[in-house]
């Protein structure tokens, strides 16, 4: 396959000048909106949708592929999450928005909102249109089989799903209305050239979530009782519903997926003693073994029949896609192949899958989208993630691996500053937050920026972290604040016994767990940084804990306490920074959205005014529009500059 490097005037990315001495990038070339964040390619090959920003605000551009005048429309701070085609012609843009609804009980959330982008027309409009005399948070939809008008939300539960009615391609969204007053999960039957919604099937007070069909639909439903923790699947059998299993699942319940293979089955993920296994479960209830397919992260599913043909993976650092037909396969390898030496990662395809838009990650060049053409063998360019950013600004991040104090063994990367040679750097450890997630190799946006100002940037996949299987996950069963804090710690020692840092010119620096750690850094493992800085952290476990449970649920706090070892009041202040600010002896930075719907303000806040009253250097940064995601470029830049800012004073690179 021949790749040919043809850049969209529009996205033409500026080559360095060789010889020339230049000093480091910009922070806002790191920390701005990436210059592209998503590419979609219409279900016919011909049409390109992409989110692209200034750094700051949004827009979204519909790009003919045969190379015509593209469309552009502007989307200003909104924070978009998702686009969807709809045949060629409609585009549903997802957005999200942080509300607390009137007359509707609940805690302020980040609710999703669908918007349907005419590309004919050019006109944009709610998915979920409001009826007259309705506020704009809801609107009455008419039952076509009682005839009654029923109470709903504008909101969706999750991304719209697509599937062709007859011929035309049509959205089913999943949302919530209100019988009787109470509100259940709902799927709405979208009919774009009218702008109207139906009901197709409505949940009851424990519906937790709907698997269509390739008609459209629903056939199975899931109920799950948080205090009980009972989770059941429910299949359709002709115009009722028959249970197929149910079993006890307080924390983690399986969950539908999508169509299996056959195009009549449902898709269930487990996770267990093996990692998370896929089951394909028949119209019948018929339970298949779990598949061949290791420890998936995703699975793949035919653009055209919904259908399960393959499942992606991160296989220690190999992005690794699994196709189940050998034709599927080949065609992958080809075009991985064009891009040898980079990771590769599918983004969209036509639906007939000849045409391929992929995420190119280029160690040397950063992360940039091409579109693959299978019928004419070619790739071409579409653009850099980050425009802004030259070859020289790019900064690799190389695997390191070393033991725990107590044997176990751990992995994680290391980002070196360019010039600064590979031994005594000023190091900042970057912890992930989760804490079951996990850092991966590739570009960060974060990291690269730290490594920009001349620090040695460490990630840790500490104990708890996941996708490197269950019993690695386990191991931070109980150690929150305990081994999963001192792993980080180890890591600095590691490095310093190598001779690559200089153990006396460290910093922590994290972001929601990754905060916590930051301030557990300060307050519970001394001795090893000399400023710290949080960013959305949990400072007070047990404050955290009743917040928790009174906005997210009871299985949410087990969740936490799972880590956390127990909900002791007792238990959480010995790991909670905020009750330990008498250790504290090094500057500590908070940084804090007023948006955020996952860590309250309060717990920076808390850990604050601690500090104060006990005459602690401690700077507090309050961002009216953040939430929990940085998702907006002026609070995500923001915050960024305040981290270096404070690196800088408390930790000088040179």
């Amino acid at each position: 396959m021949r790749l040919n490097r043809v850049f969209a005037a529009v996205w033409l990315l500026a080559g360095s000048v060789a010889g020339v001495a230049r000093a480091a990038a910009p922070l806002e070339a790191y920390g701005g909106l990436p210059s592209i964040e998503e590419v979609d390619i219409s279900p016919d090959g011909s049409k390109l949708a992409v989110v692209m920003s200034d750094g700051d605000l949004r827009a979204i551009m519909i790009r003919p592929v045969s190379g015509e005048a593209p469309q552009t429309y502007g989307m200003g701070a909104e924070k978009v999450r998702r686009l969807n085609w709809v045949g060629s012609d409609h585009l549903v843009v997802t957005i999200s928005q942080t509300a607390q609804i009137m007359n509707v009980s609940g805690p302020r959330r980040e609710y999703l909102v669908g918007y349907d982008l005419n590309t004919v027309t050019r006109k944009l409009e709610p998915l979920l249109k409001h009826a007259p005399g309705r506020s704009t948070t809801g609107t009455n939809i008419r039952d076509r089989d009682s005839g009654r008008a029923q109470a709903t939300l504008n909101v969706m539960y999750g991304p719209p799903e697509v599937r062709t009615i007859a011929g035309v391609p049509t959205v089913f969204v999943t949302g919530v209305s209100f019988p009787d007053n109470q509100g259940v999960l709902t799927i709405f039957q979208v009919d774009l050239k009218l702008g109207e919604p139906h009901f197709a099937e409505i949940g009851d007070r424990r519906t937790s979530d709907f698997a269509l069909g390739e008609n459209g639909v629903a056939i199975a439903k899931t109920t799950y009782d948080a205090e009980s923790g009972r989770w059941t699947l429910r299949l359709r059998q002709g115009a009722g519903w028959k249970e197929s299993r149910a079993l006890e699942a307080k924390i983690e319940s399986p969950f539908l997926v999508g169509l299996g293979r056959d195009g009549r089955s449902v898709l269930v993920a487990e996770s267990g003693d093996a990692g998370t296994t896929l089951r394909e479960v028949s119209p019948e209830g018929v339970w298949s073994e779990p598949l061949d397919v290791g420890d998936p992260d995703g699975p793949i599913f035919d653009p055209a029949t919904h259908r399960l043909i393959g499942v992606y993976a991160l296989v220690g650092d190999e992005s690794r896609y699994t196709f189940f037909d050998p034709l599927d396969q080949k065609v992958w390898n080809s075009v991985t192949a064009a891009f040898k030496g980079d990771r590769v990662r599918l983004e969209s395809w036509s639906q007939d899958r000849k045409k391929i838009v992929v995420l190119v990650d280029s160690e040397k060049e950063g992360p940039a989208y091409a579109l693959v053409d299978l019928t004419t063998h070619r790739a071409d360019w579409l653009g850099g993630k980050y425009q802004k950013l030259k070859t020289e600004d790019f900064f690799p991040a190389r695997p390191v691996r070393f033991k725990a104090r107590d044997g176990l063994e751990l992995t994680g990367y290391l980002t070196l500053p360019a010039g600064a040679g590979t031994k005594n750097l000023p190091l900042v450890v970057f912890p992930h937050g989760g804490p079951a997630a996990r850092d991966t190799p590739g570009f960060d946006w974060w990291a690269q920026a730290m490594a920009s100002r001349g620090y040695a940037v460490l990630q840790v996949n500490f104990r708890g972290s996941d996708g490197f299987g269950p019993t690695f996950l386990k191991a931070g069963f109980g150690e929150w604040g305990r081994k999963m804090q001192t792993d980080l710690s180890d890591g600095v020692r590691y490095l310093a016994g190598e001779g690559v840092i200089d153990p006396k010119r460290v910093c922590i620096v994290g972001a929601s767990y990754g905060g916590y750690a930051a301030l557990a850094g300060a307050a519970l493992d001394t001795g090893v940084y000399r400023c710290a800085a949080s960013v959305a952290g949990i400072s007070d476990l047990r404050r955290f804990g009743d917040w928790s449970r009174s906005n997210n649920g009871v299985r949410a706090f087990r969740y936490w306490t799972r880590f956390m070892g127990s909900d002791k009041d007792s238990a959480l202040a010995e790991i909670s920074p905020a009750a330990h600010i008498d250790s504290v002896t090094v500057p500590v930075l908070l940084v804090h959205g007023r948006d955020d719907t996952v860590v309250p303000l309060e717990q920076s806040r808390l850990m604050a005014e601690a500090l104060q009253r006990a005459g602690k250097p401690v700077e507090l940064v309050v961002q009216p529009h953040a939430d929990h995601w940085l998702s907006r470029g002026d609070t995500r830049l923001q915050t960024l500059q305040a981290v270096v800012t404070f690196l800088e004073k408390n930790n000088p690179p040179h």
